[in-house]
């Protein structure tokens, strides 16, 4: 039987463990960078996410499960780099409520793209709609073609 079918994935399980061993000895000895690194390596395998090139832009879909617009934060760092993340957090237990099982994920949510040189940081849209966001980024004009400098030419 292929545990692939059951959502066991041997490939990626080895991948968290490893995280989760980084993590663990980044608790001892590491510094809080080498910590937020793992935390951030973790969020961005776990966000799913679709790159689309049209002819007058970029867009980009990351699934967002369980955020509202709000909790979801978009920017473009230095070097062109688009930073997508967010956080979900987990609902108040209720007294009386016992959880069977708990497979929704929770925590940080994060991707990052490195943009073009063409595309346009001021024309910029992010719209959240059903856990879904969508990013479009424009591009800018493809730079007009240098004409040549006619010198005139004198009698002299």
């Amino acid at each position: 039987m292929d545990l692939r079918v059951l959502g066991y994935d041997p490939l990626l399980n080895t991948f968290y463990h490893i995280l989760d061993e980084d993590n663990q000895s980044a608790n001892d000895n590491k510094t809080n960078h080498a910590r937020s690194y793992v935390r951030d390596a973790k969020a961005m395998a776990s966000t799913p996410a679709d790159v689309k090139e049209y002819p007058n832009s970029y867009v980009f879909v990351v699934d967002m499960p369980g955020l509202k617009s709000g909790d979801i934060k978009v920017q473009v760092d230095e070097d062109n780099v688009l930073v997508v993340c967010g956080e979900r957090q987990r609902e108040e237990e209720k007294e009386g409520v016992k959880y069977v099982k708990l497979e929704r994920r929770i925590g940080k949510f994060m991707r990052k793209f490195v943009l073009p040189e063409n595309a346009n940081l001021e024309a910029i849209k992010a719209v959240c709609q059903d856990g879904v966001l969508t990013v479009t980024v424009e591009k800018l004009p493809p730079p007009e073609p240098k004409k040549p400098k006619i010198i005139e030419v004198k009698i002299a």
